[in-house]
C-alpha cells in the first residue's frame, strides 16, 4: 500500500477515509475532524490527533454559531430559505 496516496492509517476500515470526505461533501473543518479520529489509533500520538480534531471541532462549532445557515454548507437542510 502506497504511503503517499492510501496510507495505512487511513485504510483501517472498509472505505479510505479521503473517499468518505469527499462523499459525504465535508468542507476543510469537517474534513479534518474525520481525518484525525479516523488515525489517531495508528499514526504516531493519538493524544495529539485527538487533540486536533478537538482544534478543528472548536473551530467549527464557533463558525456554525456565528452563522448557523452558512451558504457553504453543502446540505441544504441548513441553508436560508430566502424571504
Amino acid at each position: 500500500m502506497s504511503t503517499v496516496n492510501h496510507p495505512k492509517h487511513y485504510n483501517m476500515g472498509k472505505i479510505e477515509v479521503l473517499d468518505f470526505i469527499l462523499d459525504k461533501k465535508f468542507n476543510y473543518l469537517a474534513g479534518s475532524i474525520v481525518k484525525y479520529m479516523s488515525r489517531y489509533r495508528w499514526k504516531g500520538s493519538p493524544l495529539e490527533d485527538l487533540k486536533k480534531a478537538r482544534f478543528y471541532l472548536d473551530r467549527l462549532i464557533e463558525q456554525v454559531e456565528a452563522d448557523p445557515c452558512d451558504q457553504s454548507d453543502p446540505h441544504p437542510r441548513h441553508r436560508r430559505i430566502p424571504q
